[in-house]
């Protein structure tokens, strides 16, 4: 079971490892921030971030704890460099 507390302490974990939010109803949210992130006792917000900016959110969902099924470990985004491509 998912708990509040199991989120935080895999949010918190050093190196901070990129997770996927996978909910009872199929929906997926991903997270390459630890700051994009806030954990409430009984639901999470979760920001969507600007394509550019991986800290700095365009909206947020919310997610009640309830449902989250599934906490998977994401590969790390690849840089981009000043033109927007991304480095290897």
């Amino acid at each position: 079971m998912i708990t509040a507390q199991l989120v935080r302490d895999r949010v918190r974990k050093q190196p901070f490892v990129p997770l996927r939010i996978v909910t009872s109803s199929g929906q997926t949210y991903d997270v390459y921030h630890p700051d994009m992130i806030y954990i409430g006792r009984s639901d999470l917000h979760v920001g969507i971030p600007l394509p550019d900016d991986p800290t700095i959110y365009e909206r947020d969902a919310r997610i009640a704890i309830l449902h989250i099924t599934a906490l998977e470990d994401l590969p790390p985004r690849k840089k981009r460099d000043g033109n927007g491509r991304h480095r290897k």
